[in-house]
């Protein structure tokens, strides 16, 4: 019978199969390692879509390199040996999903069965392989990353997420003793009475955070108290409830910051959340972390120096190359690794406030200003400069995501006319919804995004500071989260009117994802009846202007909502009434 593939191609696979797996997982890790970081700086699809690719194609590769270096057995010996980076991947890039820490054991199931398969393969190489050394060395270096990957699975799956937050129980005073004492001094004819103390009011409470002067203008500062707050608002991602200490104590906190050093420490407080949940920083970040990775580090550079130092004269020159290509990959993927590690947020917040003056500390200011904000940025910073900056530093791509409904519906709508066109377009629309693929389509299609203005920023931390005013306790807290537009209205001149009336029956008494498609509707028509008339006023008339600007930030947030509502539902699960739209 003849092979549908030619001899020829048989050929060079059986030549090539094995080296070019072996450099396909090493530009995988390489890939990953330095296009993680854009996963949270670009909204790009096509540059989550290649990040995805790799993080999948990642442990693939490494698995069937493995399969064909044991399929081998002894035909070559000398590639079987070096070969060591299958088990390097990223510390930027531990999970893509937060689904996938919660697959942590099959991933130390994965790190078994590697470990295993890789030992077999080690020990077929015996007593011919000289390079047994360098591959034990890159052994132990592969198993530590393996298993930091592991347990920063683990460590951020939801349940042990959670767990890690939850306090020791406070018993609060021992009552059953304090009346048994009570009663024994009662019996003993001794004076003993109960004094009841009252809660403290509002005005009398007092916060132990201290803020000194000049933090918010200090960049390890402001790093240091958004590490504390992360560590108590991280709790929200697993719904724990917050102590009256806390919630009073970061109400007070915000209560006296500017817009500006709000959305500073936001943005940190955001980008440790991300890394806690989807990296290995937690993990990295401990003091056993610190010794694996200095003891993996140390594995690699004595294995290249083992390396360098062994007859190379039964070996053929390719092969040669690509070892050392290996080696020095891993080795430059140990350094960014290392890098990373010490210029991180999380070694800036473990700086002690009387280390602030150290040399490390003011490398580390320099740094962190890197990652500022284009808000912050002077006037006369060279613009070329700056694009580097923000694309390789910046936490994260400073845009709003927004999915415009009634765009959408006209787009989607079938035509009362349709023509041959037509037609072909909606068996297109039925052929991906089959496959899955529509709600990727409409995100690629309709989802835009537009740069977060800072007049926009201080309106919404302007709206949140009055409103967190009012919320004294938990119930007016919790009435004011489930506010559905009402209050304005209530709040207006037409309050009294019939149209008001009728208006808040809308409003109110309909599910909260109904109220976000209500009020987009709503904006969506005012905002075309009423933004060409102010656009075509004077624009340099300051009481337009500000109009024109309320009018843009109204169809922004109105856009973001449907986005959230439509694209991004998991945010809002937790809201009584939303559903899958």
């Amino acid at each position: 019978m003849v092979s549908p593939i030619p001899i020829n191609v048989k050929k060079i696979w059986e030549k090539w199969n094995l080296r070019g797996f072996v450099l396909l997982s090493l530009s995988l890790q390489t890939a990953l390692i330095l296009g993680a970081p854009f996963r949270k700086r670009s909204p790009n699809l096509f540059v989550t879509f290649v990040i995805w690719s790799s993080y999948l194609l990642a442990d693939w590769a490494a698995n069937f390199a493995i399969g064909l270096i044991a399929n081998s057995q002894g035909d070559n010996p000398f590639i079987r040996g070096p070969n060591n980076n299958g088990d390097f991947n990223s510390d930027l890039l531990a999970a893509f999903a937060l689904e996938d820490n919660t697959l942590w054991l099959r991933h130390l199931f994965g790190l078994v069965f590697q470990v295993i398969a890789a030992f077999y393969v080690f020990i077929q190489s015996f007593p011919k392989n000289k390079l047994w050394l360098p591959t034990v060395l890159l052994f132990v270096a592969g198993i530590i990353k393996y298993a930091e990957r592991t347990r920063a699975l683990y460590k951020a799956s939801l349940d042990n997420f959670k767990e890690s937050m939850i306090k020791k129980p406070d018993p609060g005073p021992n009552y059953a003793k304090l009346m048994e004492e009570y009663s024994s001094k009662k019996d003993a004819k001794l004076p003993a009475h109960i004094e009841l103390t009252a809660e403290r009011r509002k005005e009398s409470r007092t916060t132990t955070y201290v803020v000194d002067d000049g933090d918010m203008e200090n960049n390890i500062a402001l790093v240091r108290h958004a590490f504390h707050f992360f560590n108590i608002f991280k709790g929200l991602i697993v719904d724990l409830i917050f102590s009256f200490h806390e919630r009073f104590e970061s109400r007070e906190f915000f209560h006296k910051r500017t817009a500006e050093a709000a959305f500073k420490l936001v943005a940190i407080e955001l980008n440790f959340m991300y890394e806690a949940l989807f990296t290995k920083v937690v993990v990295v970040h401990s003091k056993w972390g610190y010794v694996c990775r200095a003891i993996s580090f140390s594995a690699v550079c004595t294995a290249l120096i083992c390396f360098q130092k062994i007859e190379k004269h039964d070996f053929h020159g390719f092969d040669v190359g690509i070892t050392y290509t290996l080696l020095f990959g891993a080795l430059a993927l140990d350094s960014i690794a290392v890098f990373m590690l010490i210029f991180s947020d999380w070694t800036v917040a473990a700086v002690r406030k009387s280390c602030q003056n150290s040399c490390l500390a003011n490398m580390l200011k320099r740094y962190i200003t890197l990652k500022q904000s284009r808000w912050f940025v002077t006037e006369n910073a060279n613009p070329c400069l700056e694009w580097c900056r923000q694309l390789l530093f910046r936490r994260w791509y400073e845009s709003v995501s927004i999915f415009n409904l009634i765009h959408y519906s006209l787009k989607e709508c079938p035509k009362l006319s349709p023509n041959i066109f037509d037609y072909i377009f909606k068996a297109y629309i039925n052929v991906i919804y089959l496959l899955g693929l529509k709600d990727l389509r409409d995100k690629i299609k309709y989802r835009t995004s537009k740069p977060l203005e800072k007049e926009l920023w201080k309106f919404i931390f302007a709206q949140l500071k009055s409103k967190s005013m009012l919320a004294d306790d938990p119930e007016t807290a919790r009435r004011i989260s489930s506010a559905r537009g009402d209050w304005i209205l209530q709040d207006s001149e037409w309050n009294n009117s019939e149209d008001c009336r009728i208006l808040l029956s809308y409003v109110v008494d309909v599910e909260h994802d109904q109220s976000i498609l209500l009020w987009h509707i709503a904006t969506e028509f005012c905002y075309n009846l009423d933004s060409p008339k102010y656009k075509d006023l004077d624009s340099n008339d300051p009481k337009y202007k500000d109009v024109l600007t309320k009018i843009e930030h109204c169809k922004t947030l109105s856009d973001y909502m449907v986005y959230l509502l439509v694209m991004q539902p998991t945010m809002m699960s937790s809201v009584a009434g939303i559903g899958q739209i």
